[in-house]
This record gives structure tokens, C-alpha cells and sequence, in this order.
């Protein structure tokens, strides 16, 4: 190892403490807004009504919005694809104007008539009653609850207990700041975004690991040195990595945010932030928190003693 590698950037322990309560911080804010104001379920979950139709020419999403508000004054979510050709219009299950696809019947006469009249073609009209919503909630948490009983399991056959502690404790954090930023938004929840904090978990879990791979490894290399120093070369000496894994994943999700339309936005939105969140947890949460818990430099030479004085 060389001599560079052996001076801990110390500045990075007053960054973890500060960043370790930053984040307990912005937990008990995204807790704050999950139950006082809770997740903008879709369709996928609470039910309702979707109408799909395109139209012969381009529409600009304030004029479709504009339009469809004399027809729908309940409430409704409009998202379009195909460059203001192709229109998904969203309606709850407790809207007191779901009529079916009557109304669009009454907006393609509309459109029609108009100067530079436009063409509405109707693609298709379903109803989502509750059932299938509950169905999908139960689907959804199942494999939430197994993907996180499966991590357990892994954690606690690989790491140490605290090392363990601290990545599930990053992991619990990045979904919780995810979640917490729909709730605070209201930004609909779907089942894409469910895909995607599944994504987050396995993401969360790789940086976690690394971290607390490396740790372990300065732990039993020099156990001579403090708690502090072995986790800021653990975090020094994979940081580059890192910040590269994670900048080329976000150009990805970027491209995707910008380019594939309002259908997978929420996917975009909650894998950006999950990976943001999850680099910086991967710092703050998981190689701090075992260090709070009482690990200590010398862990691994002291079961190696214990081990030589069995029988």
C-alpha cells in the first residue's frame, strides 16, 4: 500500500458526522410528509378510469388541458407521447363525472369543429375497479418484504452485525428519502416507480457493500490505527469508483427523464434521486453507523485470539 494511501482524509470524519445527522434530518422529514400527506397512488393501485386516444395532429399539453377541463372539472391526469399525438387522460374511481368515454364523444365534435379542424381516434377506454388495485398494493409489498428478508439474510452471513446494521440502515434511509420526496411533491405513484425502489434497494445494497467490504479489509490489516482512520481510507480508496458507478448510472436515467416521455417520469425521477441519495449514504450511513454501534479497530484480532484459545 502506498504512503499516500496510508493518510486518511480527515476532513471526511467531520463530513460523516455532520452528513450522518443531515440525513436523520431529512428522514424524519420525508416520515413528516408520508404521514401527514401520504403517496399519490395511480390508477395501478386505487382504481379508475384510463382513456387512451391520439390525435391527426399535434396538441400542445396546455391546449389538451385547456380542452379537457370543460369536460372533466373533477379532476383528471393527462400525459401525452408521440410528440402531442398520442393522449392518456387518468380519471379516479371517486370522480363524480366518470362517465365512461362519453365525454370524449363531446370533445372530438369539439376538436372537429374548430378552424384547422383536428381528428380525435379513440384507442381504448378501461376501467380499473378496486380489486385489481388492492391485488397490485399486496403484490407490490410481497415483493418489497422479500426482496428486504433476502438482503437480511445475505448481510447477516457476509458482514459482522454492525457492518450489517449500517448497510441496511442506508438502505431503509434511500427508500424512505425517495418516498418522502412523492409524498412531498404528490408526484403519482405507480407501478413503475415501485420498480424502481425495488432498483434502489439492490443499488443502495451494492454501494453498501463495498464500503463495508473495504472496511473490514483495513480492519484486519491495521488494526493499530483508529476507527476513524480505517473508515476514511475505506471510503478513500473507493470513493473514484464510486463517483464514476454512479455519475455514468445518472447520465442513463437522465437521458431517459428527458427523452421517453411523461409515462416514465416517475421511474426517472425516484431512480435520480435514489442514487443520488444512495452515494451519499453509502458515506454517511453505512461505515458510520457501525462505528457508533461500538466497533472498534481491533474487532477481527480479538475473535482471531478467541478462536486460537478454544479447544
Amino acid at each position: 500500500m502506498k504512503d499516500i494511501d496510508k493518510t486518511p482524509v480527515t476532513f471526511l470524519t467531520k463530513f460523516r458526522t455532520v452528513g450522518f445527522y443531515f440525513s436523520m434530518g431529512l428522514v424524519l422529514l420525508a416520515l413528516a410528509g408520508l404521514f401527514s400527506r401520504g403517496l399519490n397512488l395511480a390508477l395501478d393501485f386505487t382504481g379508475g378510469y384510463l382513456t387512451e386516444f391520439s390525435t391527426s395532429e399535434s396538441v400542445s399539453q396546455q391546449d389538451m388541458q385547456q380542452a379537457l377541463s370543460a369536460y372533466l372539472p373533477d379532476g383528471f391526469t393527462l400525459s401525452s407521447a408521440n410528440q402531442g399525438h398520442y393522449w392518456t387522460v387518468r380519471q379516479a374511481d371517486n370522480v363524480s363525472s366518470v362517465k365512461g368515454a362519453d365525454w370524449l364523444d363531446k370533445l372530438a365534435q369539439e376538436m372537429a369543429a374548430k378552424p384547422g379542424a383536428i381528428t380525435i381516434k379513440p384507442q381504448e377506454a378501461i376501467y380499473m375497479g378496486s380489486q385489481v388495485g388492492e391485488e397490485l398494493i399486496e403484490q407490490g409489498g410481497l415483493a418489497l418484504l422479500t426482496a428486504a428478508v433476502v438482503i437480511l439474510l445475505y448481510l447477516a452471513v457476509r458482514f459482522e452485525c454492525r457492518l450489517a446494521t449500517g448497510a441496511v440502515a442506508a438502505l431503509c434511509h434511500d427508500v424512505i428519502l425517495v418516498l418522502g420526496l412523492f409524498a412531498w411533491t404528490g408526484l403519482s405513484f405507480d407501478l413503475t416507480v415501485l420498480a424502481s425502489i425495488l432498483a434502489i434497494i439492490g443499488y443502495s445494497l451494492n454501494d453498501s457493500i463495498i464500503v463495508g467490504d473495504k472496511v473490514r479489509e483495513f480492519m484486519r490489516s491495521q488494526s493499530d490505527s483508529s476507527m476513524d482512520t480505517i473508515i476514511n481510507l475505506a471510503i478513500k480508496s473507493t470513493l473514484v469508483r464510486t463517483l464514476i458507478t454512479s455519475g455514468t448510472t445518472l447520465a442513463t436515467i437522465l437521458s431517459v427523464w428527458l427523452l421517453a416521455g411523461a409515462s416514465l417520469s416517475g421511474f426517472s425521477v425516484a431512480l435520480f434521486a435514489g442514487i443520488v441519495v444512495g452515494t451519499f449514504s453509502s458515506v454517511v450511513i453505512s461505515a458510520t453507523v457501525p462505528q457508533l454501534l461500538g466497533l472498534t479497530a481491533d474487532y477481527y484480532q480479538k475473535q482471531a485470539e478467541i478462536s486460537c484459545q478454544l479447544p
